[in-house]
């Protein structure tokens, strides 16, 4: 049995239909919308992605490019939750971005974009996670330069003991990410609402302290520099170097589909799910921009700023303002805030890794799929230390490597984000009226510009970042994701339609979606 035969309406009514289905819930079914919200928000978490990629859109346009872009990031990715959350309501179930791209796709196509978005999604989530310890050792290991202690052969990525550092600082972290993700859900809901308080804590100490240690120090940069003035840090011609600032602005309002990964341990998912898709969204869009108008007028002048040679620059940028001790102290905030976005990305990334072995196509996926007593996928979240701890270990030969692997993160999520809104277009613009998040008479319109805009991203996100290009600074993304999405094709070619997402389920999910708005008219 797949959970292509789930089909869930209202709460009320999951039983029966899942009986009638031959389908048992397994998951716990506890969270609510704050669950839900905190799902995607702490995800996306906007003052730890504000702050570790800032100097990344700093190089790419300047202050004026950051800013203007990021608007233009704010609108498209609104439209593209408001999608998402369209078809989560009509099919809120775990895995739910590879189920939401096969269905979208019509029973003709369902089973190939299926398999290829769902290699894409897995893969994205687990760089993601190795990613994220990572960045999260390097505002640890930060700390040496602000307190200036030697280290062997140097603070330097060329050095191998210190990636040896990073990589075992990294994988304690992962350690730690990952234990929390086994605590029971009931106890995993207060984990979601401190993230949010945290992340919100961090936010206005930004906010008030961070101003009064500036305007006590070197000074605030003027509304001028922050609003009109370009740096080209990339050495691409300056009309691309400028779109090359959309690689901060769109990483950082990516991840907004994990309110959909829970959509099974959500009440009244139908509508919960999507509302936490598209509160998250523009909820880190209004905190983002008002995060990066602050940050660009406490930046010291850019002499200063790309002098500063720590592993992350905020953490001596944060001891320019405020001294060693509130440098130390901003920094552990950080740390702890940027752990918790690490274990929710866990949570996300565990019951996407849960929906595949269900269905039977992963190898063990018997045992995969099991959930405990409490109704939580735990052997799924093993899966994903054991995958996370193996891409952590390519910092150890190769930073460049790590590096790419970690750039090849995102592009698989805006991918499917744009591909679902493109297979929405074409294939299925008249399905899932019923959906509570209807986008009405001109959702065609919005399906196009997600389309035009994800796509530019993706472009965006597998061009070399440093011109002109060599060996050095080439970026694999474009390597892994085209492996990723041949791997997928592989799989779709190699799997028997009747093991996973037979014609006749599809079918199946797509003709209860429209019976239900029929029902409903009448």
């Amino acid at each position: 049995m797949t959970v292509w035969e789930e089909v869930l309406d209202l709460d009320a009514n999951l039983g029966n239909d899942m009986q009638k289905l031959g389908y048992k819930q397994q998951l716990h079914r506890t969270w609510h919308i704050v669950e839900s919200f905190a799902a995607s928000f702490c995800a996306l978490n906007f003052i730890g992605g504000v702050r570790t990629a800032l100097f990344i859109g700093i190089l790419a346009g300047g202050p004026a490019a950051i800013w203007s872009s990021y608007i233009v990031t704010f609108v498209f990715m609104t439209i593209t939750a408001a999608i998402l959350a369209e078809i989560c309501s009509a099919l809120p179930l775990s895995g739910s971005i590879y189920i939401w791209a096969a269905e979208s796709a019509g029973p003709d196509f369902a089973r190939f974009f299926g398999f290829v978005v769902a290699w894409w999604s897995t893969t994205a989530w687990m760089t993601f996670v190795a990613g994220n310890c990572q960045t999260t050792a390097n505002y640890l290991v930060s700390l040496l330069a602000v307190f200036e202690v030697d280290f062997p052969g140097g603070i330097d990525l060329g050095n191998v003991k210190w990636r040896a550092f990073v990589w075992a600082i990294s994988e304690g972290l992962l350690i730690i990410a990952i234990l929390i993700n086994y605590l029971p859900p009931r106890l995993y809901s207060m984990i979601f609402k401190f993230s949010i308080g945290l992340m919100m804590v961090d936010f206005l100490l930004c906010l008030i302290w961070l101003p009064i240690g500036v305007s006590k120090t070197y000074g605030f940069r003027s509304a001028k520099d922050v609003f009109t003035m370009t740096y080209n840090g990339t050495g691409a011609p300056p009309g691309w170097n400028w779109i090359l600032s959309f690689l901060f602005t769109a990483g950082t309002m990516t991840g907004f589909d994990a309110s959909g990964h829970i959509a099974e341990e959500t009440k009244n998912a139908r509508v919960i799910a999507g509302k936490g898709i598209l509160t998250s969204a523009v909820a880190t869009g209004l905190l983002s921009f008002v995060t990066i108008i602050l940050f660009l007028f406490c930046t010291p002048d850019f002499d200063v700023l790309f002098s500063l040679n720590a592993p992350q620059p905020f953490v001596q940028l944060y001891a320019l303002a405020l001294g060693k001790g509130g440098a130390t102290f901003m920094t552990v905030i950080a740390v702890i805030g940027l752990i918790l976005n690490t274990s929710v990305a866990i949570v996300a990334a565990s019951r996407l890794v849960f929906a595949v072995a269900r269905d039977g196509v992963l190898p063990l996926s018997g045992w995969i799929g099991q959930v405990d007593q409490e109704g939580q996928p735990k052997h799924a979240v093993t899966v994903m230390y054991i995958f996370a701890a193996a891409l952590l270990c390519t910092i150890l030969p190769s930073q460049v490597a790590f590096f790419s692997l970690i750039s090849a993160g995102a592009v698989p999520t805006i991918a499917a984000y744009g591909l679902i809104a493109l297979l929405r277009l074409t294939m299925t613009p008249n399905n899932f009226k019923d959906s509570y998040f209807f986008l009405g008479r001109y959702r065609k319109m919005y399906y196009l510009v997600a389309i035009i805009f994800n796509a530019i991203v993706v472009s965006v996100m597998l061009s070399p970042f440093f011109f002109p290009v060599n060996a050095e600074n080439f970026n694999f993304a474009c390597v892994i994701f085209g492996s990723v999405t041949l791997f997928g094709i592989l799989c779709w070619y190699l799997t028997p339609p009747e093991k996973w997402l037979r014609r006749e389920i599809v079918l199946k999910a797509l003709n209860d979606a429209n019976n239900d708005h029929e029902n409903h008219n009448h």
